[in-house]
């Protein structure tokens, strides 16, 4: 048995080999990962905390489970609000083979899985990122659009400013060309990517203050009470998901949906249909695409097959 703490994790998911591997499980059919199940968790005194079971395999070779926990006031102890471990099996025996830590794997296959749909979705002249959240996931959404297109600038906002100064800070150690954004109105018009990675629960995206051509990645919200869109981005935008099922959990096409401004049949497809070209993708230029991500568990069996491989 093996296990892998959250640098060995980083260590073996480079961006180029991650991007490839949630590629090929996605165009696997041999790949397999049902629902996720969710339950509500009470903490006395604070906010109701979740927990996700997420679960998939690849047939003949590994099987994957991931445990995650969401503590959405973690960030005022100066805790990560999303925890996460993940156990792999042998796919042909059951055997237990080890555990990794999860939150670094969840980080780096959600981040990565926006990129490979903003590969294909995004315009191939865009110039400006903005990342729009300081969480874990916000450096590593910066890393994963640039391995896919050369940003001349990458926008950093968040809620606490401190906070996006050190994410801009770190970014900027590792060749990235990022700046602190003040007004996110402002940034919004000028953006050619945004890439949501909060926990919100009223948008702090417009829809109206969108460019033509801009491309919208939804990766926070995963419950239907979240949300970082407001109705006019659906409004404006055509619609991807990574997975129908889980994605339409989220409040950004959920609530839409339940509302009726948005029908399930105009989601324009998944992620593998992206992978493979069964699906439409950017027709022009002045098209505004998004892409909602939930999270699903074939991306976890992609990083971690990388990871103990």
């Amino acid at each position: 048995m093996r296990f892998f703490d959250s640098q060995q994790v980083a260590d073996a998911l480079p961006w180029s080999a991650l991007l490839a591997a949630i590629e090929d499980v996605f165009l696997s059919e041999e790949a397999f990962a049902p629902m996720r199940t969710a339950h509500t968790l009470e903490v006395p005194g604070r906010a109701d905390a979740a927990l996700l079971l997420k679960s998939g395999w690849i047939v003949g070779d590994v099987v994957a489970v991931k445990v995650v926990t969401f503590f959405p006031e973690n960030s005022e102890l100066e805790l990560p609000t999303v925890n996460a471990g993940v156990l792999l099996f042998d796919g042909t025996n059951g055997t237990f083979l080890g555990a990794c830590d999860g939150n670094e794997l969840t980080a780096r296959r959600t981040a990565g899985a926006s990129a490979v749909a903003a590969n294909r979705l995004a315009r191939k002249s865009a110039q400006r990122l903005l990342v729009v959240g300081t969480g874990a996931l916000g450096p590593m959404a910066a890393q994963a659009h640039c391995a896919v297109r050369s940003y001349q600038t990458v926008g950093v906002w968040g809620r606490r400013p401190a906070k996006a100064a050190q994410v801009v800070s770190d970014l900027r150690l590792i060749g990235l060309d990022a700046i602190v954004v003040e007004d996110l109105d402002e940034a919004v018009t000028e953006a050619d990517v945004i890439s949501c990675v909060t926990g919100a629960t009223t948008p702090v995206i417009k829809g109206t203050l969108l460019k033509p051509g801009v491309h919208v990645d939804l990766i926070g919200s995963f419950t239907a009470q979240m949300r970082e869109t407001d109705d006019d981005v659906i409004r404006r935008s055509n619609v991807w998901v990574d997975t129908r099922g889980d994605a339409m959990l989220a409040g950004d096409l959920a609530q839409p949906i339940e509302s009726g401004l948005l029908a399930v049949d105009e989601i324009q497809g998944d992620l593998a249909e992206i992978v493979a070209g069964t699906c439409p993708l950017r027709t022009s230029d002045d098209e505004i695409t998004l892409f909602k991500s939930a999270g699903t568990a074939l991306e976890d069996v992609a990083a971690a097959k990388l990871i103990f491989d």
